[in-house]
């Protein structure tokens, strides 16, 4: 039975590796977060010590392991720019490090990660479920059997969310990374893993709640679109009164790939556990994409882009709020 801490508990998705520890038969014994509402961790761990202070946090993991205790594994689940500061910790007091995507925001703070984990002789992982949903396993098997074709494709990805996402951390580009980095890392790593290395990296609209553009891969030409805003969904959807959306075409086939989207944390943490897993150098090239779309130039719309590109924008009503968080 291996020990786990974990930063970031009141996060969205700290509850799935909660589940993921548990149901892989560890143990988690301590769990950070400045906010409180934590409830969920009775579901897993309810004898679990919980602090809201980083410093007795570190005070606690430094006496467990001074009496003997180890600490097998730091899950990070806090925001995107405390990411390289929550594993530098984790390998700093002997872990290995289990990370929430994005791995980091900035291609150069994955220098420091490679360093810490030579110093610290440490691993860091990180959650590219989608690498291991069946459906994509599939579609890659397709796609190499066919090395010379060039495909062509439409990711459409929309998740609403509500104005609670503008005041927080999500809603503040130099803490998230923007849309393209918070909500489509995922979908531009799986891209890249089976479709080849990025050739033309093209962005046509970046806002505060989408964000669309163009991707040239070695086998493929890609038109994408992301957005937070449920005025975006499909007619279709909308009268389902359902609030997110995925849609993959290849070659004008669809990709169904919605069931069980939400459930391979357990399936990364096995392959964590066996000494599996996916590393820095697989996490890289994600990073890099998606941070070139934050610092892109806005292209004017053309023969490539996707059909959504053009939507019409509504004023966002905390613009002036958004820009003063930026600012600070």
């Amino acid at each position: 039975m291996k020990n786990f801490a974990l930063i970031g508990a009141a996060g969205y998705v700290a509850s799935r590796h909660m589940k993921a520890i548990k149901e892989t038969g560890h143990n988690l014994i301590a769990l950070l977060d400045k906010n409180d509402s934590v409830g969920i961790i009775d579901s897993y761990f309810p004898d679990a010590a919980f602090f809201t202070e980083f410093e007795r946090f570190d005070r606690y993991l430094t006496k467990l392991i001074r009496n003997g205790t180890k600490i097998d594994y730091i899950s990070v689940c806090s925001p995107n720019y405390l990411h390289d500061s929550h594993i530098l910790f984790g390998l700093r007091i002997g872990a290995d490090v289990i990370c929430e995507k994005p791995l980091v925001l900035n291609p150069w703070n994955l220098d420091g990660l490679y360093e810490a984990e030579n110093d610290f002789k440490g691993k860091v992982y990180t959650i590219l479920q989608l690498r291991l949903h069946p459906a994509i396993i599939a579609l890659k098997e397709k796609i190499d059997a066919q090395p010379d074709r060039i495909h062509d494709i439409d990711l459409t990805y929309i998740t609403s969310r509500g104005k609670w996402y503008y005041s927080s951390w999500k809603g503040i580009k130099e803490k998230s990374g923007g849309i393209a980095t918070n909500i489509g890392i995922h979908f531009f790593d799986m891209l890249q893993w089976i479709f080849g290395e990025v050739v033309e990296n093209k962005v046509h609209v970046h806002t505060h709640d989408r964000a669309a553009g163009f991707l040239k891969l070695e086998r493929a030409n890609v038109n994408w679109f992301l957005s937070i805003n449920s005025d975006t969904l499909p007619e279709k959807i909308k009268e389902q009164e359902i609030r997110t959306y995925r849609s993959i075409q290849i070659d004008s086939e669809e990709i169904e790939f919605s069931s069980g989207f939400t459930d391979l944390h357990k399936l990364s943490y096995e392959d964590i556990l066996a000494g599996k897993g996916f590393s820095l150098d697989d996490a890289s090239k994600a990073v890099k994409i998606v941070y070139d779309i934050r610092n892109a130039p806005i292209v004017p719309l053309n023969g490539h882009h996707h059909k959504m590109a053009g939507t019409p924008l509504i004023k966002h009503p905390f613009e002036k709020t958004l820009a003063l968080k930026s600012s600070l």
